[in-house]
């Protein structure tokens, strides 16, 4: 069965860090292009980081840029988002995404974010 169990969400103050972390099973992560999306209530689900397959080329979105790293282990078949300086506007249901060779995308279910003092 493929799956991705996402992991590490929590709530943290601002300017906290926290790592997220997915696990893969059951497809070929390793060929699969792997990205972070977010998001909030009332809002549409958006791209914050994607890494390529050898995990050698990464891009943020604006917002995050300097503060979100993303990597991965395909030893491990894991991808990982380390958050620091977080904001409240960081606050959010964050979900990674694997993208297949073949056009096909897999869904994990989501973790939550929560920055507040």
């Amino acid at each position: 069965q493929e799956q991705l169990v996402e992991s590490g969400g929590g709530v943290v103050q601002p300017g906290g860090s926290l790592r997220l972390s997915c696990s893969a099973s059951g497809f070929s992560f390793g060929t699969s292009v792997m990205s972070w999306h977010r998001q909030a209530p009332g809002m549409g689900r958006q791209v914050v980081a994607w890494i390529t397959r050898d995990g050698t080329t990464t891009e943020y979105r604006n917002s995050v840029k300097g503060r979100f790293t993303i990597s991965r282990d395909n030893a491990k078949n894991a991808v990982y988002l380390q958050m620091r300086d977080l904001k409240s506007e960081d606050t959010a249901v964050y979900y990674c995404k694997a993208s297949q060779s073949a056009g096909r995308d897999i869904w994990g279910q989501g973790t939550q974010v929560t920055v507040s003092s």
